[in-house]
């Protein structure tokens, strides 16, 4: 498939670029940050982005979405990047739609993806335990007990996890930390006993949860999908949350591109426009080479987990490797090359630096995806 978009997904990422950039600029999130937003999103926002068709995007038209791919999904992320829109667009309608369609029943479909599709129902994924990202490290334990299972441990970094309605919690129910086989996914409500959220604002004002299972009760039906082979489904919602929040960092390193070449354009120094200088316009050149070539890698990662290519979760973590090292350097160009500017909070280049630092290490970094690679490659 080429590597482009087509007329219809162009589309999209107009309504998209219009509606966010209307409604939701970085100055949106420097107001919820100052503020200090009880959620740390605007639901009157969420509700207009519902209302559009976006949150239901991966959801199939009989369930309330409008039954599109990956690639419309993260289309929209890119927008998202672009402005540092906060919502829990990610988490919800992409990480946890997708393991729900990947792994639930026809009755857990039937009760969470319409209402996920309308944005009444906000879901999330919670995986990691440590600081550093690895599925395989799961601990969290998941014992039997009765008719269904009792969860103790604790998740971190639970993107919007306080503001979720709906847990898809990973959880030990067979083998040791680092095993392959014996991780299993439960579907738990917030509102169960035994479950503690603690809210954690991060660096790039926006949020994250702790989330504590103490003897959590649930029942046999809360199993999502089969025992014992969680990381199936789980990989598949990864795979996607990924490749998404690799359109998230492309969106922003284009943004940040395209306000340091405006800003060479301005700026004199020596009587000079900086952007005369051949110094600047080499590295300039270089981050725009480097942000072509990770687009070209993000669409094919999304084109490849919508087609179902046997090398998708390969293509998933050159896409999120790519992406995590272009927006780095897009960023830090961006910050120098603005000067002393670049540096005060007043000016917005450092609310899309803090936003590509959270980024990069979500899901796994490009250190982390690297070894994946070359796991996958049997190196």
């Amino acid at each position: 498939m080429a590597l482009v978009l087509t007329e219809e997904q162009g589309m999209l990422r107009d309504s998209a670029k219009s509606f966010l950039a209307d409604n939701a600029p970085v100055s949106e999130l420097r107001k919820l940050r100052d503020t200090r937003s009880a959620d740390g999103f605007n639901r009157g926002l969420w509700k207009q982005f519902a209302e559009m068709g976006f949150t239901g995007v991966l959801i199939p038209e009989d369930l309330g979405g409008t039954g599109l791919g990956l690639v419309e999904a993260g289309v929209v992320m890119e927008e998202i990047g672009r402005n540092l829109t906060a919502s829990p667009f990610l988490a919800s309608s992409v990480v946890a739609a997708t393991a729900l369609l990947a792994a639930g029943t026809d009755a857990q479909k039937q009760a969470t993806l319409p209402k996920i599709a309308s944005g009444e129902l906000i879901a999330t994924v919670a995986v990691d335990e440590h600081s550093k990202h690895n599925p395989r490290n799961t601990a969290l334990k998941a014992e039997k007990s009765g008719s269904g299972y009792t969860l103790d441990g604790s998740k971190t970094f639970v993107l919007d996890g306080h503001v979720a309605d709906l847990f898809i919690v990973a959880a030990r129910t067979g083998g040791a930390k680092g095993d392959l086989a014996g991780v299993t996914l439960f579907l738990v409500d917030a509102k169960t006993s035994g479950v503690k959220v603690e809210r954690v604002v991060m660096v790039d004002a926006h949020n994250a949860a702790r989330i504590t299972f103490d003897k959590v009760a649930v029942p046999e039906s809360a199993v999502l999908g089969k025992v014992g082979e969680g990381l199936v489904p789980l990989n598949a919602a990864l795979s996607a949350g990924r490749v998404a929040a690799s359109a998230e960092m492309l969106g922003i390193a284009d943004e940040v591109f395209t306000r340091t070449v405006n800003y060479l354009k301005e700026r004199q120094q020596f009587n000079k426009i900086i952007g005369e200088f051949q110094a600047l316009q080499h590295r300039a050149a270089h981050l725009y080479c480097e942000i072509e070539f990770t687009r070209s890698a993000v669409l094919k990662a999304l084109q490849g987990l919508d087609e179902g290519t046997p090398t998708a979760i390969g293509l998933a973590s050159v896409a999120k490797a790519k992406a995590g090292t272009t927006v780095t350097l897009a960023v830090q160009e961006g910050v120098q090359m603005h000067g002393g500017i670049g540096m005060t909070d007043e000016f917005e280049m450092g609310f899309f630096m803090k936003r590509a630092r959270v980024l990069q290490e979500l899901f796994g970094d490009a250190t982390y995806h690297a070894d994946l690679l070359a796991q996958l490659k049997k190196y």
